[in-house]
């Protein structure tokens, strides 16, 4: 059958030889395949919204292990979302992944201050990156938010330093997914160190998509709609 949409009668759908599945259905049969391959393996209720979603961005099911989650980091999470509270990401790409519809229904925000020129100024002064000094404009804010880190660990290492330092009104939550191989790994681990509520991907993996699913999880979760 050639590539074409559905006839007048309604016969078999195909598109480019493949079976043609309805747009709203798509997303739907991936959670079930999902659930298929991770067969027996049994996932912590509370957490599961979270690692299905990353899962289904990433289609890598290691994800399922390497996820850590503080006590209740999910519903504590969702809740912060669900009363207003604002997301500062690292990256353009994390903000824009976010569902900011959901988000702006509970009266939130996300705020990225990379491309700031206060930022950047001061990240060529200090001779940090400016996701880190981006942290610095995230903290003088002065009140709880959701810290989303898909991409920069030194974003991490500064989160994790102003927390020390008592610089950083505790965060609502933080979101740890940096990727690649430079103080990756232990930027990642030195967060987990820390007494806050965190979702950390351990290792190496992660990446702005999978700090904006994390986050769509729990905007999903938020709204009783953790698909929507």
């Amino acid at each position: 059958m050639s590539d074409r949409d559905v006839s007048a009668e309604g016969g078999a759908r195909e598109l480019g030889g493949l079976a043609f599945v309805r747009p709203r259905d798509i997303e739907r049969r991936s959670f079930e395949i999902i659930g298929e391959e991770l067969g027996d393996r049994v996932l912590d209720p509370e957490d599961a919204p979270v690692i299905k979603r990353v899962i289904h961005t990433t289609a890598d099911l290691d994800y399922a292990d390497s996820l850590s989650f503080s006590p209740h980091a999910t519903s504590r999470g969702a809740e912060a979302l669900r009363r207003g509270c604002d997301v500062v990401t690292d990256t353009t790409m994390a903000m824009a992944g976010i569902n900011k519809r959901v988000l702006a229904r509970f009266g939130g925000r996300v705020l990225n201050f990379i491309g700031d020129e206060d930022v950047a100024a001061r990240a060529r002064e200090l001779g940090l990156t400016r996701s880190a000094v981006a942290m610095d404009k995230a903290a003088a804010l002065g009140r709880p938010l959701v810290l989303c880190v898909g991409n920069a660990p030194t974003a991490l290492v500064r989160i994790c330093e102003l927390l020390d330092s008592g610089e950083l009104v505790r965060p609502a939550l933080v979101v740890g997914v940096p990727v690649g191989f430079v103080n990756v790994v232990e930027s990642k681990e030195l967060l987990l160190a820390h007494d806050v509520d965190r979702i950390v991907a351990r290792g190496r993996k992660g990446g702005s998509n999978v700090a904006a699913a994390i986050v769509n999880a729990l905007l999903y979760v938020a709204s009783g709609d953790e698909r929507e």
